[in-house]
């Protein structure tokens, strides 16, 4: 004798298969969230929040300077290097010498291609360097103007054909 077997017999087996896919694919995402981003832009956090009320006096302090950085970056003419120019005036126009320059460059969407420069006086108040940069696309430059009694920070994002 043969069994019938009823209609919609199969009817729990599509509620576990169902299940089992929403399962995996809840474990691939915890996966690739666990292995990629760190979910941690700054570095040390805590550090730079607790001294943050030294970094706003030392921008008031950079402000009442009144100094006038302009940067310029542009590539060599066979495009192999690029070049960046920094000027530093005071509020009046004149040129601030005696500066020592240095730049951070980082790429913002890619670790690993950081590099740390520092710019060579050309004239008073003017600094450059050439710097051949690994990738082309987009550029921060971070730079600090150190001199005998006060300090500036500056920041320009550009763009590397």
């Amino acid at each position: 004798m043969t069994t019938v077997r009823r209609p919609g017999w199969w009817y729990p087996y599509i509620f576990v298969a169902v299940f089992g896919v929403v399962v995996a694919v809840n474990a691939v995402m915890v996966w690739f969230a666990g292995t990629t981003f760190s979910g941690l832009s700054v570095e040390q956090a805590y550090d730079k929040g607790v001294a943050y009320n030294r970094v706003l006096a030392a921008a008031r302090h950079q402000e009442a300077l009144g100094w006038v950085v302009e940067t310029m970056t542009r590539p060599t003419p066979d495009s192999a290097a690029t070049v960046i120019t920094q000027t530093y005036r005071d509020r009046d126009g004149r040129p601030i010498d005696g500066l020592r320059v240095r730049v951070h460059l980082t790429r913002p969407a890619t670790r690993g291609y950081d590099r740390d420069i520092v710019l060579a006086s050309s004239a008073p108040g003017d600094h450059v360097a050439i710097v051949a940069l690994p990738l082309p696309g987009l550029w921060d430059l971070e730079a600090v103007a150190e001199g005998a009694a006060t300090s500036y920070q500056s920041y320009q994002r550009f763009v590397v054909p």
